[in-house]
């Protein structure tokens, strides 16, 4: 009894094979496209999520920017027209309200949205650049990444009102000579002296700002611009749980009311939901990935059906063949297993050579769109466990359409197959 690792088994296959090559290539050929296509729009999808996910690391995918601008609609005894200006009092208000909500940082900033930008003065050095007032809990929803030997605001510096700031990678070039160490050195901003206890280096994905943007303690702000409690826009995160879009709704709801804006007025308060960006993004990248599945089974089924009518063509061409073999004592087991495993052969052989192809391309992507920061998409790849899947599921439908054309081969009949001319 032949067995599955019999030397006359493969060659009495690959002899079959070899009779129908034209139209055993070209069925091949369409169960490897349905991998190929797979595989790398699998990886394509991917590659799109881990692109929005490396734009957005360093600040909470659950987020969102509000803002105030001027009232369109007039509304308890106001006018139209009506600048609208947060408050400090304004974050516990919020905080209290929704408790979906996990962090605040109010911001406060000049040169980003308008105003004039910061003049700093190291010796002979000067340049102008963007200041932000801020408080330590932004660095709990928006990464700042400090040289070593640095730090960010923190808490003593907001109340002690110290006159310390945080530069930029930028303003660290342009007004420092190459190696200095700006650290603990003073510079004047906007003609007062400051203290440097930090360099950032600016990375995109952290919400507004470029690499020369100044970091002062809030209340420092306060003082050198005079701004009182009055805050420019809030950077809000919610509980990864939370739905960003109804906290976003709550939030606009909120300061409606405190500020006298009118419910219906949609151009008072001004906003970007990062979270609910980031939702719509893993919700295309999920589409999309869904979608190779898809065109991936139905190529790969379409391809296996070719395969079986391949089987089923052999079979009929075969079939003096296969009496004789039955007449000098081959059992039907024997025949069932050849013709199956000859679908199962073909199918897995296609399987491999499109996954390696697919996995070519991906790698050739990905070297394509390495540097390419600016490009939403990096490591395009298909986690193993899924083409392993796709492998074992090709070769469980090759062995069910193997049974077609085994069956079939079964019911032959010998003395019926020798007299066939």
């Amino acid at each position: 009894m032949k067995t599955l690792f019999d030397k006359d088994t493969w060659q009495e296959i690959f002899s079959s094979i070899g009779q129908n090559k034209v139209r055993t290539i070209i069925t091949v050929i369409g169960v490897l496209w349905g991998i190929f296509l797979y595989i790398v729009l699998s990886g394509a999808a991917k590659g799109v999520d881990n692109g929005f996910e490396r734009q957005f690391e360093r600040i909470s995918s659950n987020s969102l920017f509000v803002w105030g601008e001027v009232t369109s609609v007039p509304y308890d005894g106001f006018k139209t027209g009506r600048s609208i200006n947060f408050k400090l009092s304004d974050v516990a208000a919020l905080k209290n309200r929704i408790p979906e909500i996990q962090h605040i940082a109010p911001r406060n900033s000049s040169g980003v949205f308008g105003g004039s930008k910061a003049q700093l003065v190291n010796g002979q050095k000067k340049g102008s650049y963007n200041i932000y007032g801020d408080f330590p809990i932004l660095t709990t929803i928006t990464t700042k990444n400090i040289f070593e030997g640095g730090r960010f605001i923190n808490e003593s510096d907001i109340q002690n009102k110290r006159k310390v700031c945080v530069i930029g990678e930028r303003t660290l070039q342009e007004l420092f000579e190459e190696g200095e160490t700006p650290i603990g050195k003073f510079v004047r901003i906007n003609g007062i002296y400051f203290k440097i206890i930090g360099v950032n280096k600016f990375v995109d994905g952290g919400g507004p700002g470029d690499d020369g943007d100044i970091f002062l303690p809030f209340t420092t702000y306060q003082r050198l611009y005079n701004t009182g409690e009055y805050v420019d826009f809030l950077l809000v995160a919610a509980y990864p749980e939370a739905d960003i879009v109804k906290v976003e709704a709550d939030i606009r709801a909120v300061l409606k009311e405190l500020h006298h804006i009118s419910p219906i007025d949609k151009r008072a308060l001004g906003g970007f939901n990062i979270g609910k960006m980031f939702k719509q993004i893993t919700q295309f990248a999920s589409g999309m990935t869904f979608l190779s599945m898809v065109i991936g089974l139905a190529t790969i089924i379409g391809g296996i059906i070719g395969i079986g009518n391949i089987l089923l063509i052999s079979v009929k061409e075969r079939t003096k063949e296969i009496g004789i073999r039955r007449a000098i004592g081959a059992t039907p087991k024997e025949i069932r297993t050849q013709i199956m495993l000859e679908s199962v052969f073909l199918t897995v052989i296609a399987g491999i050579i499109g996954i390696i192809l697919g996995a070519l391309v991906l790698s050739a992507i990905n070297m394509a769109t390495k540097n390419m920061t600016d490009l939403p998409f990096t490591n395009p790849t298909v986690p193993i466990p899924y083409i392993l899947g796709a492998l074992f599921l090709m070769v469980f439908l090759g062995t069910l359409i193997g049974l077609i054309p085994a069956h079939r081969a079964m019911s032959i009949n010998p003395i019926d197959a020798l007299r066939e001319e």
